[in-house]
């Protein structure tokens, strides 16, 4: 049915669409108000790797040459940001920082969504929402110390010089909590997609039994004629 048959049904079968719209418009308002709101707060870390490099010269009377920390970026620090994010990812890092369940929740992600290339550079996005601006703070706050301390733990395990260790600095500190509307609008549009499909299709239902109906109205009956010849026939000789 091209897009005038449908008007045209709408508008043959309004008592039936109307009342189903009024009613896709109530559930889009009733997700949109009880969804709450959520705030989000951001922070980027950086590794860096210390002034001195990576390396503990054998001889402490052997001036060793300085660099910018900034300007030593290596394959590294590539491969320790993506430890760090697929440590902090996992169920039970997420379950240790009382995540699991309720309306906090945090990202620890390489700035994307593509778990198959961690390793994109030093580089370590954070991100924690919550229902309430504090909550969202504070969770970002939480996972930068537990970033820290994993890294730490880390280099001690494979027993590298304190000299040698890489650093974490805050490249964009925690941003102040934003709202986010996204999940209320998501939600209200879903409802009333919804109720719009089920508007219609109770439009052509009902379009779809009355046509028989006026089918059998516009069959014409007998004439007066037939109806006496009829009963002339039922009586007999």
């Amino acid at each position: 049915m091209d897009f005038w048959g449908t008007i045209l049904v709408l508008i043959r079968r309004w008592y039936v669409a109307l009342p189903a719209f009024l009613l896709a418009l109530g559930g889009a308002f009733y997700a949109y108000s009880t969804i709450p709101v959520t705030y989000t707060t951001t922070a980027v870390l950086v590794l860096t790797a210390p002034t001195t490099g990576g390396i503990l010269p054998p001889d402490p009377d052997q001036p060793v040459p300085q660099v910018n920390p900034l300007l030593n970026f290596d394959h590294g620090l590539d491969v320790a940001a993506s430890m760090l994010i697929s440590v902090m990812s996992t169920p039970d890092m997420v379950a240790d920082m009382g995540t699991a369940e309720g309306d906090t929740e945090y990202a620890v992600t390489n700035g994307t969504n593509n778990l198959e290339s961690l390793a994109t550079g030093p580089l370590v996005f954070v991100e924690g929402e919550s229902r309430t601006p504090e909550a969202s703070a504070a969770i970002v706050r939480q996972v930068i110390e537990r970033v820290g301390q994993e890294l730490d733990v880390r280099q001690r395990q494979v027993h590298a010089p304190p000299e040698t260790y890489i650093t974490i600095s805050e490249a964009v500190p925690p941003t102040t909590p934003a709202p986010q509307q996204g999940r209320k609008l998501r939600s209200a549009a879903a409802a009333l997609g919804l109720g719009v499909i089920a508007a219609l299709t109770a439009a052509f239902a009902a379009e779809s039994l009355a046509a028989p109906l006026r089918r059998r109205r516009r069959r014409p009956g007998p004439q007066p004629e037939e109806r006496e010849l009829v009963g002339a026939e039922k009586a007999g000789p």
